[in-house]
């Protein structure tokens, strides 16, 4: 549930702090107070789009912050599946700030996030229902879903998606495989073409380092040539002179006569010894490079040929050895699958017209699953609908059976007739608003126990509404409450009077600034709102504020 919104620099809210409770929560405040501005920006950590007119006037940025407890279920996977979790004591903090330029920028548990993740996790965790709001109550595509979410036919449902994916990835081979004569040849000679060329080639891996490797050798054959020459001639010496191997061996011939004498220098003339052998073993090293080195700019012609091929194979096939060699190994499987591609048709179509026979069977006990759930789903509705005051409508889900498809056979609309003699009609083309917020909130009452989204807000849901028909209203907003979290905008004191948290947002002026502040409200508080509601006037009488106390007696709520 949410717990807590943070709003900064949000339209005349500089700043505010709401904690919400459990139970029924609700928001009152005289018209243009800014109720509607805690809404959008609910909306805006839900991943809604907003724009740059939201942020306060002289504000650089607008911040919003939700921090939600309790996650279901089905929050906690969408968690999962943007490789996030909740915090250790089971929080989540969305954040979304607004700058005055437009740009945007979202957190979720301090992690950077998109508005993209705001919106899948925001599916999960508050679902907002306004006046003619055109969310998935009145989208009939999504009807569908609230009949299985009642019919708790997951595993149904999850067999029948799994067949149909399978169905799709045949005949997507089939439709690769089924390729015209043409079209087929054309295929098979490119890729024979990329075969033959790539196997010419031989390629080898690393191959492209060594040969660069030797590339570098050659072009500095001369130089490293001559400088070997310089050290071979500097350790052994020329005709004109003498080497460092020969000096070293005379030195370590003089201190070894010197040590017949002297006892102390013998050890330094064996290391003088050593180094003239060491010397020797270094000469030799460099005269087989030398022999090694040998130039041949025939040898450099060909490496840059081969280098220049395998770049040009490198353009086509892949960057590096290894990705030029598997794609040798696809090419000749796909070629393989082709030159066979009749056996293999036959044995995909086989597979396709098995695969159909099992949709269309678990189609059929699927569509039967649904009719029985959606005359269910339509008795309880038209039942919640005549506690509310709505005593002759008719709700009636339309099922109409179609092509197999993702979702099944079905297309299922919810259709109401609101008067006797009045043709079925679409939800979303319901004309009244009181009559369009009994019907959402009935629906909603009833596929209470069918989703785990656990907060609900209803955005003066009690539009059109009055009397007996608000009290009822009143006592069903409550009677949902018990079950999850419910938020509620509303003119009516009725509503309100049923608040287990009454929230007043109200509108001061401050050196010509426009300013909203929220305030929980006690006792004393709820009923001088109530009464406020009621009278509708600036002067608040006695008698308005008994009538008030007596609501909220009535409601349970006491001092």
């Amino acid at each position: 549930m949410l717990t807590s919104l943070q709003i900064e620099n949000i339209a005349v809210i500089e700043k505010a702090e709401i904690t919400f409770d459990k139970g029924l929560n609700v928001l009152t405040g005289e018209t243009g107070a800014g109720k509607s501005i805690i809404i959008d920006s609910i909306n805006a950590v839900l991943g809604e789009r907003t724009t740059r007119e939201l942020v306060r006037t002289g504000a650089p940025v607008a911040k919003v912050s939700a921090l939600f407890f309790g996650l279901s279920h089905a929050a906690e996977q969408v968690l999962k599946s943007l490789d996030l979790e909740p915090e250790e004591d089971g929080s989540l903090l969305i954040q979304r700030s607004i700058s005055s330029d437009g740009r945007s920028a979202c957190r979720i548990n301090g992690q950077t996030a998109t508005v993209s993740m705001l919106r899948q996790l925001g599916s999960e965790l508050i679902n907002i229902h306004g006046q003619h709001d055109s969310q998935s109550l009145l989208s009939s595509e999504k009807h569908i879903g609230f009949i299985d979410a009642l019919a708790q036919d997951e595993a149904l449902l999850e067999e029948y998606h799994g067949l149909y994916a399978a169905y799709v990835k045949i005949r997507r081979a089939l439709n690769e495989l089924q390729m015209d004569e043409e079209e087929k040849l054309r295929k098979i000679d490119l890729l024979r073409f990329q075969i033959d060329e790539l196997e010419a080639a031989n390629l080898q891996i690393g191959e492209r380092e060594t040969l660069t490797q030797e590339r570098t050798r050659c072009l500095n054959a001369e130089k490293i040539l001559q400088s070997l020459r310089l050290a071979y001639d500097a350790i052994n010496g020329t005709e004109e002179t003498a080497g460092a191997s020969q000096l070293l061996t005379d030195a370590a011939a003089g201190l070894q006569d010197a040590a017949h004498y002297y006892g102390a220098i013998e050890s330094t003339a064996q290391e003088m010894l050593d180094l003239s052998y060491n010397l020797e073993s270094y000469a030799d090293e460099i005269r087989n490079a030398f022999d090694t080195l040998s130039y041949d700019p025939g040898d450099l012609e060909q490496i840059e040929e081969r280098l220049d091929l395998l770049y040009k194979l490198s353009r086509k096939y892949g960057e590096t050895e290894e990705e030029m060699l598997a794609y040798l190994e696809k090419a000749r499987a796909e070629l393989d699958e082709i030159t066979f591609s009749e056996e293999r048709v036959q044995k995909l179509d086989e597979e396709r017209r098995e695969t159909v026979r099992k949709i269309k069977a678990l189609a059929v006990t699927l569509s039967n699953v649904r009719r029985q759930a959606g005359e269910r789903f339509a008795r309880q509705v038209e039942a919640e609908l005549s506690y509310l005051d709505m005593p002759h409508v008719r709700f009636i889900v339309h099922h109409e059976q179609v092509k197999p498809g993702p979702n099944g056979a079905d297309e299922i609309e919810f259709l109401i007739s609101a008067n006797p003699g009045e043709p079925p009609r679409p939800l979303a083309k319901i004309a009244s608003g009181g009559e369009l917020s009994r019907i959402m909130l009935a629906i909603k009452n009833v596929l209470s126990g069918s989703d785990e989204i656990g907060t609900l807000i209803f955005d003066e849901i009690d539009t059109g509404v009055s009397g007996r028909a608000a009290q009822k209203i009143a006592l069903k907003l409550k009677q949902v409450s018990a079950g999850r979290q419910v938020i509620c905008v509303t003119h009516l004191a009725q509503i309100a009077a049923q608040a287990d948290c009454h929230l007043l947002i109200q509108k001061t002026v401050r050196d010509d600034q426009t300013y909203t502040q929220v305030d929980a409200l006690d006792f004393e508080g709820r009923k001088r709102e109530l009464a406020r509601i009621m009278g509708g006037m600036d002067e608040i009488t006695p008698l308005q504020l008994q009538s008030a106390e007596e609501l909220l007696r009535a409601a349970g709520i006491s001092e």
